[in-house]
Parts: structure tokens; sequence; C-alpha cells
């Protein structure tokens, strides 16, 4: 498979992608804002997979180039592309009252409209058959126990759910699948930083490997799903 994945530098999209890189017959393309963590990132996958075919490439989904940077790129890398991975995001914890509209601005702008733009470009050179998953949030999920200094974040991922069952909807005809998960808590570097004093019940590693095997699997049960991922009730 040729899969595109954003936000691999850390957290679990760092663990999705050293997860899809155990198997030769994959081809990934991982994308990400940090150079010197797609360095380790690079280091690391080689260290577990020698002849691993992972091509790393600094970019950001929402202000880089995307018509003379990233296509190219990717097709020169990878030709087409099977699997995209819409996992890049960032959360800002803050009370309403304190988060401002700049602040909102960023949340939607990183949470749904570079998937929209990574989306956009993708999509002619992904074939019948492809999946392209989303990464939402059970912070954005209805219905979900919602907690304060989130409003932001968890708005901009519910617009990204949304925006996978719209889009289920006008793909059907190309036979382009395309589902969200919606995460639960895992012990990541964003984890950390928005929640120092909470520890989650899931790896980072854990939720990297389901995130991997649904995104190689997923679209032959699911189409325009948002599924929760917890191990809580929402």
């Amino acid at each position: 498979m040729n899969i595109v994945i954003t936000g691999a530098s850390s957290g679990v999209g760092f663990e999705a992608v050293l997860e899809l890189i155990l198997r030769n017959e994959h081809h990934v393309v991982a994308l990400a804002r940090s150079h010197d963590k797609l360095k380790k990132l690079f280091e690391i996958a080689k260290g577990l997979n020698p002849d691993c075919n992972i091509y790393p490439a600094r970019f950001d989904i929402v202000h880089d180039d995307y018509e003379s940077g990233l296509l190219p790129f990717i097709v020169e890398k990878i030709g087409h592309v099977d699997i995209l991975i819409n996992n890049a995001g960032v959360l800002i914890n803050k009370s309403f009252e304190e988060t401002s509209t700049i602040d909102f601005a960023e949340m939607l702008q990183t949470n749904v409209l570079g998937h929209v733009k990574m989306i956009k470009h993708l999509c002619p050179i992904m074939p019948a058959g492809s999946h392209i998953l989303n990464i939402g949030s059970m912070g954005g999920f209805q219905g979900s126990v919602k907690f304060p200094g989130l409003a932001a974040y968890s708005a901009s991922k519910a617009a990204l759910h949304t925006l996978t069952e719209c889009l289920a909807v006008e793909f059907a005809e190309r036979k382009i699948h395309i589902n969200c998960l919606a995460l639960g808590s895992a012990q990541t570097e964003m984890l950390e930083k928005a929640f120092p004093d909470y520890q989650s019940p899931i790896a980072a590693f854990e939720m990297g490997k389901y995130i991997a095997d649904f995104a190689l699997t997923g679209h032959k049960f699911f189409n325009g799903k948002v599924l929760p991922v917890a191990v809580t009730t929402p």
C-alpha cells in the first residue's frame, strides 16, 4: 500500500508509522512540521526494519505549498496514494473566556482546513478502493462527556467528523472510502502538555497500532462513519 500520514513526528502518528513500516510492501510518506523529529522517526524506522520504505518530509498542511512542493514529492516517491491518514492536529487547553478568536482560528485551520487542503490535493491521485482516515476526538463526538478548556479543540474536531460524513457521500461514485476515528485519550506529548496531571490508560504505541490497522482494513467494513475509540462510556 502507498500511504501518506500527517502529524507523523510524535504521538500516535509517530507510532502508526512505526507499525506500517514493518511490512515491506508498504511505502509510507511521513509528513510533519519538525525536521528533527522526522529524522528521529526515520532512524528508528530503519532500525526496526532496514529495508522499509519510508519517505519523511517536513510539511505544514496549512501554510506550505502543495502544487509545487508536496504533490511532486509524493508522485516521485510513491506514484499514487492508497491510504491517506489525516492525523495532524493541535490542542489548546484554555477556558472559553480566555480562548481568543485567534486560538479558535488556529484550531480550525490545523484540525479542519489543513485536512481539507490535503484531501483536495491528494484525491486526484487516489484510485478506486482508496481509504481516507481522519483522526477525530471523543471531545467532538456527539453525546460524549465534555471537558472545560477544550471548547475550541472539540468544536474543530466535531467539524472534522461532519466533514467525514459529507465526503463519504460525495466520493461514493469514485469508490473512495472515508472514515473518522474519534479517539479517546492516549499518553502522548500533546496530552501531557494539555493535561500534565492526567495519565491515560492507553499508551501511544497501542493507539498508533490501532490506527495503522484500521487504515489498512477499516474501509472494507465502514464508510462515512465516525467511530468512537475509547475505553470509557461516551
